[in-house]
């Protein structure tokens, strides 16, 4: 036997043995098949992991409403363009529980991602009709409002259910109460009147008086009333006064 032909028969038996040496280390239990590596978060697209990791603990799995408004309500895609509802997502509510969401914010969404979010929620849920030609009040408010008239606004369209001083009823909770207020920014509450929250039974600005909706001014109004009766200092104890009156109401 040539050298030559002892150099090739030893250059096959070695790729004989890598070859099953591969093909032994390939059939190992637990070894991860090509299809089954793992995505980076970052890398993740898909509208339903996204919303269900992101969104859905306050807003509802089918986007119809939890802790917080329901972001699948037309109503609400009727009043809130995309650039809001990105905004609102990347950057957060700052001293209200809505978090920032956008790694440029703090977050830990991409831009790709937020706008996967914001497409898919507009594309699942938003219907041109919703509105039947009605005139939403507008998302944001023209100017600052005007708390002695949003009294007589609240009087006539909400105490029906949230009671005659905002402080609840049978039908409906407190809207004045200084933990609740603490919670939520203006918007939030303006979002809140004019688009309702149907998972809890509280109409639109259409419903609460039938036949005469609520105007622009009536919105801003009731909830400049309502931002009054915000605690100055959220958390801090109650003053003695305060202290006497919660002890005799519970007497």
């Amino acid at each position: 036997m040539t050298r030559r032909v002892v150099v090739l028969a030893a250059w096959m038996l070695a790729s004989l043995l890598v070859t099953t040496a591969c093909s032994i280390r390939d059939r190992l239990p637990g070894r991860p098949t090509a299809d089954s590596q793992v995505i980076p978060p970052t890398k993740i697209v898909d509208f339903n992991g996204l919303y269900a990791s992101n969104c859905a603990g306050c807003h509802g799995p089918d986007g119809k409403g939890g802790a917080a408004i329901g972001l699948g309500d037309p109503v609400y895609l009727a009043i809130a363009d995309d650039a809001t509802i990105r905004r609102v997502t990347s950057d957060g509510v700052p001293g209200t529980a809505m978090p920032a969401f956008a790694q440029h914010s703090g977050g830990t969404l991409t831009d790709d991602q937020i706008n996967v979010i914001v497409g898919g929620i507009r594309a699942r849920w938003a219907k041109p009709d919703t509105l039947r030609g009605a005139t939403a009040p507008p998302y944001s408010a023209q100017g600052p409002g005007d708390p002695k008239h949003g009294a007589t606004v609240y009087s006539v369209y909400c105490s029906s259910c949230h009671g005659s001083d905002g402080r609840g009823s049978k039908r409906a909770s407190s809207i004045v109460d200084g933990s609740f207020l603490a919670l939520v920014s203006d918007q939030s509450l303006r979002t809140t009147v004019i688009v309702g929250r149907p998972d809890m039974g509280a109409p639109d600005w259409r419903g609460g008086l039938p036949g005469k909706p609520m105007s622009p001014d009536d919105v801003t109004d009731v909830v400049a009333w309502l931002a009054a009766q915000r605690p100055q200092f959220p958390g801090q104890p109650y003053s003695s006064a305060q202290q006497n009156s919660v002890a005799r109401s519970e007497q």
